[in-house]
């Protein structure tokens, strides 16, 4: 990897404003340590669970845009350390994150996951792959028993990526994340309502 998250984040506007408030101290620290070359374990397996992204792009007007992606747990895969990659499915067809990125590929992907208050921020470049260019991309990507249209294939080429601090990050909790907490108590009554009739039978 090129350059650290610091190094692209960290423009001058930013580090005046660092010295002003006083951390640019410890984020000068940062810019010189911080250097990881590609995802580890921990990154790979955070990325690999996720259900949902969020995507940011720059317009040709300059304006932000943010993107909200998901689909089943693993869509966005990784491809390799320094690759992530997910089939782009049909949508409302605006086109406005393809567009930006036909002018400008550098992208934004922050991944949250609620329960743990844990955030994931990656700098990137965007590549669009049409899927008749590449079909073994496409097997790679692929996802099964998920019911989509797929319209193009996207590959983000990571420049970089940091761990956000866990400060007002609101648990969430997915309907199947709460039916699994939840099942070891509704097995204990199950059993208790089978042994309640069980000694009801007997009493009788």
């Amino acid at each position: 990897m090129a350059k650290n998250f610091a190094e692209i984040a960290f423009t001058d506007a930013v580090k005046k404003l660092q010295g002003k408030y006083g951390s640019r101290k410890s984020y000068e620290r940062m810019e010189k340590f911080s250097m990881i070359d590609g995802l580890t374990d921990n990154e790979i397996t955070f990325i690999e669970n996720r259900d949902s992204f969020y995507l940011a792009s720059i317009g040709a007007k300059e304006f932000p845009y943010i993107q909200h992606r998901g689909g089943p747990k693993g869509f966005l895969k990784v491809l390799d350390s320094k690759r992530l990659g997910f089939i782009d499915f049909i949508g409302n067809r605006q086109y406005v994150s393809v567009g930006n990125m036909a002018t400008n590929n550098n992208v934004s992907l922050i991944m949250i996951d609620y329960p743990s208050r844990s955030r994931l921020k990656i700098f990137a470049k965007a590549e669009t792959v049409e899927l008749d260019d590449n079909s073994e991309l496409f097997k790679t990507l692929n996802l099964d028993n998920y019911k989509f249209r797929p319209e193009r294939m996207m590959v983000f080429h990571i420049e970089a990526y940091d761990w956000n601090c866990p400060q007002h990050i609101t648990p969430r909790y997915t309907v199947e994340e709460i039916n699994a907490a939840f099942t070891p108590q509704k097995d204990y009554i199950v059993r208790l309502e089978a042994e309640i009739k069980e000694l009801k039978e007997q009493i009788k």
